[in-house]
């Protein structure tokens, strides 16, 4: 959940109901595939309902993710193809949102985008963050290094700390507003 309390916490509630308006609703089987390693991403997808296996041919199975999560954001950025494939595990609920719509929709309303961006910067460096903890990045001695106390496993940014709340309400008024729809 922590992704969505990122991107939802910088967005504003105009901007997540765009994104429940402009987004596809579909139902995931077991072992389906939504994004194949080495495959263009025609989406950004946030899991609404189950849970998402994340494995790279080089490395097996990396992660497992849950509910708020939000995948294919990376190649929206830099439009490189996934380094990952990304399957369901059981049955799992989704909103795509394509690609092109968001690029449309940033187009449109610059300040959208600058939040949009924003978001994705501060969630993908603390990412880098953890995975630089999780390979022994940096020694103890250097400043952000591992015996650093700056280094706290799953700190969140400051910066966004307040709008935690906030966010989780959007993720909730989102999920309603998809249970709503036909």
């Amino acid at each position: 959940m922590r992704k969505v309390l990122y991107i939802f916490g910088l967005l504003t509630d105009a901007d997540v109901e765009w994104i429940a308006r402009n987004g596809r609703r579909r139902i995931l089987r077991d072992r389906e595939i939504l994004i194949r390693e080495g495959r263009q991403v025609e989406s950004i997808i946030f899991l609404l309902r189950g849970e998402l296996r994340i494995s790279a041919q080089a490395a097996g199975d990396i992660a497992r993710i849950g509910v708020g999560e939000i995948v294919g954001e990376m190649s929206f950025v830099d439009s490189a193809p996934p380094a990952a494939t990304v399957t369901a595990t059981g049955e799992c609920l989704a909103l795509f949102i394509d690609k092109e719509t968001v690029a449309r929709k940033i187009d449109a309303d610059p300040a959208f985008g600058c939040r949009f961006y924003r978001a994705l910067a501060i969630f993908l460096a603390d990412r880098l963050r953890g995975t630089g903890r999780r390979v022994d990045y940096g020694s103890a001695n250097e400043p952000g290094g591992l015996g650093s106390v700056a280094v706290v496993k799953d700190e969140l940014d400051l910066a966004i700390l307040d709008t935690v709340s906030q966010a989780g309400e959007r993720f909730d008024r989102m999920i309603k507003t998809l249970a709503d729809e036909p």
